[in-house]
């Protein structure tokens, strides 16, 4: 007769060398984002001289650099899921934002002084210094964390998207506290290197939301069979509901008066 599989044997089976990315992927995209610290130093003394948009130009090389890094790190299994070089950028500009909340407190010096007066001075406000350290810790674990899942080829629904709720949080208080507060009437240039933060989450989590679920083979129908009732008739669901709406508005008005 036959037996069924064990769980461990499956999950030995998907970790094996030949059936997908190593774990040497994960690990390279951790060493790459901290290569951010030399770097930085060495950004900011080159461009120390230079003009905003020279700081735009180098920023856009750098975070060029580290994709093609991260394409590199993969080059004989590459990723399925193309997230992955996406994660691998964004974790090496959360060590960015962290060194950036360090040296705003003076642990640190020299390594984003110029950046910080010229590039983006809108970061050493209150609700500025609160995202760098937001995004160089806890969204750096999420990085590190899906990244390792994409690498043992495994699902990271769930912490996409609390990281997609929580980045996109961030951005909306980032972009209103910029536009109505002191800073909103000097546009810098090194603004543009934000519109990554701003399109890639969405195109992420349209690509995270469509991943099935852990159990989805043994939960679809009972998800379909409650989804049937009306919404008035999920007290868990309404509440949620109720809930997201009451969150945006808060977040939004939090973005307003972050300004002030």
């Amino acid at each position: 007769e036959r037996q069924p599989r064990a769980a461990g044997a499956d999950a030995g089976a998907r970790r094996s060398p030949g059936g997908g990315m190593s774990a040497s992927a994960a690990t390279g995209v951790f060493a790459l984002s901290l290569s951010a610290i030399p770097i930085t130093y060495l950004v900011n003394a080159v461009a120390a001289s230079g003009s905003p948009w020279a700081i735009v130009a180098v920023g856009l090389l750098v975070l060029l650099f580290v994709a093609l890094a991260a394409r590199f790190l993969v080059k004989r299994k590459p990723p399925k899921d193309p997230l992955f070089y996406v994660y691998a950028v964004f974790a090496f500009t959360s060590v960015v934002n962290l060194i950036i909340g360090l040296e705003q407190d003076g642990v640190i010096d020299g390594f984003m002084t110029h950046y910080l007066k010229e590039g983006e001075p809108y970061l050493n406000t209150a609700y500025g210094h609160v995202i760098c350290y937001w995004d160089g810790s806890v969204h750096y674990l999420m990085y590190l964390l899906m990244v390792a899942a994409i690498a043992w080829e495994e699902t990271y629904r769930t912490i996409g998207l609390y990281w997609l709720g929580s980045i996109m949080m961030s951005v909306i208080v980032f972009v209103l506290g910029n536009v109505v507060g002191k800073y909103g009437v000097r546009i810098c240039p090194a603004l543009l290197l934000s519109i990554p933060y701003v399109c890639l989450p969405i195109w992420a989590g349209y690509r995270i939301y469509n991943q099935p679920p852990a159990n989805f083979s043994s939960t679809a129908k009972a998800i379909k069979e409650v989804q049937r009732k009306r919404l008035l008739r999920r007290p868990l669901d309404l509440f949620l509901a109720t809930y997201f709406v009451f969150a945006t508005g808060f977040c939004l008005f939090r973005g307003m008066v972050s300004g002030l």
